[in-house]
């Protein structure tokens, strides 16, 4: 059997390391990455090897040659352009009758390949994918696969809410020509988002086989180290340059030429490289010193990666760091915890390169300066920016003026030069400030600005597809902590970022090799004036305004001290709408409102409510996304009731509608639709998968349970100030109001409740949640929902927090809560147990 090497990978993660050197080529314990994977393949009897090629392919074939130096054969192949995983493999292996292995030049692993060819063989599979086992499974694909291995379910980089297994795919596949002959040929086709979807629809035999070992994925600086001390420690099987030596507590390699002082102390795992040099006193531990270094007599280096060429001076104390090739670092300075040194640069003597600062090729530090472009969160960001709430933290400490523009030069840069986007902001002062630097930030990458000031946000979503603008953002205080503050980004339809494009945002932002404008290029910086007038005007054209002038509504509407009271009054006036208004006016200190707070703010609408004998109470949030309802009796709705009564709304007022709701909803909306000849939709129960769904068309609305409704028609995105004239409109054609149309809504049971979970368990959670399930009516849309004889629970990851979502629904309370604490009991279990 022949081997194809994916060899063609940038390594964008990994830079400034990577900005002169493909990923392949990266050093993993003193030799490229991918010679572990060439020496892997050889052990298990693959010698004849296809490595197909892409970005700086001369410094791979330069090193491998034909490959005779490691006993195996190697050929190289180089697609005139970029054909995804699948197409590129089929690219070099077209002409192959046989089957074929394919594994990534740059991953550490020591499986059992021939071990995983025989499994193939064995189970008679026309593709078989080599699995393993994770605790963080967000960054992969996922797969559910039978007992005898067939795979059933697989899904590319899922969310927490997505999440079914902590199983997930390798990248390490053996393929039979008749799965290569399904690729179409000269266009991007990639194995996870096309190809293996593909089998799954037509019922081929897509195998799956769980390998015993070691597998990571060096993708990015963070993961590279680790791997680094997992090699160090022996947790990986591979063989690192040179010959071992027996240290004190672990093992030292030395490789040819090596020459370490008496006096100098090694421990805890280092290897030496070929020619480097240890002076006198040095103390060096979990580290690797690559070829030609020089460490200077009583420096300090713990946990650290050095390169090629790398001379460290006398006496400085390097922490858990990596550094280039032949960069020089000087006598007593400093490099701290999680720092990158690119090639050639040069560290001053006496210098500070502070935490997680990245230094790029060729540059110099002068003696003594402190390097600080540190970034005070530190490993909280490491990874991933973006939360359910777009990107979220302390005011001042996190969310910074520095962490905001070079946020907003990596969003614009996302976005290209030239292009326009709308800023926004509550009326908070640091919302203020951080707007100012978000939109420095965009300016200096050449995007155009037009920052709308104070704006409630479905009127800021409104203008970017009214406007043809690429996107747009807001910055406003948590409505939930008010400590925090939250940055919202969104794309040319106004609705949330999709994930991808969030990815490329982070990239972006942690490579920090975003193109800045030259003087001439740098965007405009516009302050437009009708987007309130626009919005009023599209709102107003959207309902049927006689009817509601008609119906001499009274409402009572709280504002909630938010920016919705500059606007929204103009357009209740145009419907002869008779207002009640409560807190009308901007009050930075109350937008954020506790529980205890927005519970006696509906109590004391439903008072007001109530003494008047208004038609309906309405509170909006200070964003004027959601509407929390109060009915002409005065009784306050819960969001499950409240979620009911506008989807019957639209069902009697739009005969045959389409409605989407969470799958945490109450099953009384598919009830409702039943009856009234009506569909209903599920999705996930995150703000952008409703969003998403929306944007898709064909429902007329789409809602949750906690206040956030949409009518796709206007805009797919939540937006309470038309949510409250569509209500009315609605109510005004059945002439009846929401007391009254509770009567037709049936009695429901609903428990909703947590359970702590560690993120790392909650992969291994949800797959045997799902062992656990098999044979009964289960529902994977978000988390795993079990449908039984009119009952149902629902045990859902949360996106952002370390527990699980339980809900329950069934036809008596106690049912309900028995449901909830059955699966409560299940997750503790779980989340203990091993395996």
């Amino acid at each position: 059997m022949k081997a194809v090497v994916m060899a063609g990978g940038f390594g964008t993660r990994l830079r400034p390391l990577t900005a002169h050197l493909p990923k392949p080529m990266v050093p993993m314990g003193g030799k490229p990455i991918m010679e572990h994977a060439v020496e892997l393949l050889h052990r298990h009897g693959f010698d004849d090897l296809l490595v197909l090629l892409y970005f700086l392919p001369d410094a791979i074939t330069s090193y491998f040659g034909d490959g005779s130096r490691w006993g195996v054969r190697i050929r190289y192949v180089t697609p005139a352009a970029d054909l995804g995983t699948a197409g590129a493999v089929k690219f070099a292996a077209e002409e192959l009758e046989e089957p074929i292995l394919v594994i990534s030049g740059d991953v550490l692993t020591d499986f059992d390949l021939a071990a995983a060819c025989s499994n193939h063989r064995a189970a008679g599979a026309e593709a078989t994918m080599v699995l393993t086992r994770v605790e963080n499974p967000l960054a992969y694909g996922i797969v559910i696969a039978a007992d005898a291995g067939r795979i059933v379910r697989f899904l590319e980089k899922p969310t927490w809410g997505e999440v079914f297994s902590d199983t997930i795919n390798t990248g390490i596949y053996i393929l039979e020509p008749s799965v290569l002959a399904a690729v179409p040929p000269g266009r991007e086709y990639d194995f996870g988002r096309h190809l293996f979807p593909a089998l799954l629809r037509e019922g081929r035999a897509l195998n799956g086989y769980v390998a015993e070992g070691y597998w990571r994925d060096v993708g990015d600086l963070v993961e590279y180290r680790l791997a680094h001390l997992d090699l160090l420690q022996g947790r990986v099987k591979v063989t690192p340059a040179g010959r071992r030596l027996e240290g004190v507590d672990r093992e030292i390699w030395l490789d040819e030429g090596a020459r370490v002082d008496f006096t100098a102390r090694l421990t805890k795992g280092v290897i030496v490289g070929r020619g480097a040099q240890i002076e006198a006193n040095a103390r060096i531990a979990r580290s690797v010193i690559g070829p030609g270094c020089t460490v200077g007599e009583e420096a300090v280096l713990d946990g650290c990666v050095l390169w090629e060429g790398v001379a460290v001076g006398p006496r400085a104390v390097l922490k858990e760091c990596v550094v280039g090739r032949q960069a020089v670092i000087r006598a007593h300075a400093v490099v701290q915890e999680g720092a990158v040194i690119s090639d050639f640069c040069k560290i001053g003597a006496e210098a500070v390169i502070k935490e997680n600062v990245k230094v790029w090729p060729s540059k110099e530090v002068e003696d003594g300066a402190i390097l600080a472009v540190s970034l005070v969160w530190g490993e909280r960001w490491s990874r991933q920016l973006f939360g359910r709430y777009g990107v979220s933290g302390l005011a001042n400490l996190e969310i910074t003026p520095e962490f905001a523009s070079k946020l907003g030069a990596a969003f614009g840069a996302a976005l290209g030069s030239h292009r326009t986007v709308v800023t926004s902001r509550d009326h908070h002062r640091a919302s203020r400030m951080i707007n100012r630097a978000l939109m420095a930030g965009l300016l200096s990458v050449g995007v155009d600005v037009q920052d709308l000031g104070v704006a409630p946000i479905p009127l800021v979503r409104y203008q970017i597809p009214a406007l043809n603008l690429a996107g747009g953002t807001h910055v406003r205080r948590s409505p939930f902590d008010p400590g925090l503050l939250d940055i919202n980004f969104f794309d040319h339809r106004g609705t949330d970022l999709p994930p991808g494009r969030e990815t490329a945002v982070e990239r972006l932002f942690f490579r920090e090799d975003f193109f800045r404008a030259p003087m001439e290029e740098t965007g405009a910086l516009a302050f437009p004036h009708h987007g309130a007038d626009r919005y009023r005007d599209g709102l107003l054209g959207f309902v049927d305004r006689q009817l509601i002038q008609g119906a001499r509504f009274r409402l009572v509407l709280d504002y909630a001290f938010g920016s919705a009271s500059a606007i929204f009054p103009s357009v209740l006036g145009e419907l002869g709408v008779d207002v009640i208004s409560l807190n009308a006016y901007l009050d930075e200190a109350r937008i954020t409102k506790s529980r205890e707070e927005l519970s006696r703010s509906l109590d004391q609408l439903s008072n007001i409510v109530r003494t008047l004998s208004a038609d309906l109470g309405v509170l909006l949030d200070a964003g004027a996304e959601r509407v929390f309802l109060v009915d002409e009796k005065g009784e306050i709705l819960s969001g499950d009731l409240g979620l009911a009564l506008v989807t019957l709304l639209v069902l009697r007022t739009q005969a045959g509608a389409t409605c989407a709701v969470p799958v945490t909803a109450s099953q009384v909306v598919e009830d409702l639709a039943a009856t009234y000849g009506g569909t209903l939709l599920r999705t996930r129960a995150s703000p952008r998968a409703l969003m998403e769904q929306a944007a898709q068309g064909g429902a007329a609305f789409v809602g949750d349970e906690r206040g956030g409704l949409i009518f796709p028609a206007f805009q797919p995105a939540f937006d309470g100030m038309l949510a409250t004239v569509k209500l009315l409109e609605m109510m005004a054609r059945l002439e009846t109001r929401l007391h009254q149309l509770a009567r037709h809504v049936p009695e429901s049971h609903l428990v909703r409740d947590h359970v702590p979970c560690p993120n790392e368990r909650k992969g291994t959670v949800m797959r045997r949640l799902i062992e656990a399930t098999r044979g009964e009516v289960v529902e994977l849309v978000d988390g795993v929902r079990v449908r039984r004889d009119g009952e149902w629970v629902a045990a859902i990851p949360d996106p952002d927090r370390a527990l699980f979502q339980v809900i329950a629904e069934a036809g008596s309370a106690e049912r309900a809560r028995q449901l909830v604490t059955e699966y409560k009991g299940l997750i503790e279990e779980w989340r203990q147990a091993k395996g």
